[in-house]
């Protein structure tokens, strides 16, 4: 029995080693992700991503994603956060943002994965949101690590 125990809370711990805080809630609408580039302001339509199951599932299955749209992920702390591309169809670029909504990392081009094991991307610097767009859409317009960002509901 103690031994099932010990399993069992060895499982509960977050895969990253990050402690998670407060359950994030989901909004009422999906929000604009708004990129401060030097040369102008970015806007991105995003899904959210914020519950444990939306996190995992992400944009795996996706043919399409439309060319100023993404998918915002939000957790309770800033960490080294992961991604993998597994069963995803197009390849992504994938911005890693800190909690004071900086960008402070950016994965380009991570292509689809359709068997194990995947590579892995994760950011330099800690990371509490990450943003996934098309591949090519961070250098077509000029994103890069130290742009901040806003989020709008």
């Amino acid at each position: 029995m103690r031994l099932l125990v010990m399993i069992l809370l060895l499982a509960a711990l977050p895969v990253a080693g990050c402690a998670q805080g407060s359950v994030v809630h989901p909004v009422e609408q999906d929000p604009m992700v708004i990129v401060y580039t030097q040369e102008n302001p970015v806007p991105v339509r995003t899904e959210l991503a914020d519950t444990p199951m939306a996190r995992r599932n992400g944009l795996m299955g996706r043919e399409v994603l439309e060319d100023d749209s993404g998918m915002l992920f939000v957790f309770d702390n800033e960490c080294y956060y992961t991604f993998w591309m597994k069963d995803t169809l197009i390849p992504l670029d994938i911005i890693f943002i800190s909690e004071n909504m900086t960008i402070v990392d950016i994965k380009h081009n991570a292509t689809p994965c359709h068997e194990d094991p995947c590579r892995g991307y994760g950011p330099e610097q800690p990371a509490k949101y990450v943003l996934e767009v098309n591949a090519g859409f961070a250098e077509d317009n000029a994103i890069e690590p130290g742009s901040i960002i806003e989020i709008r509901q």
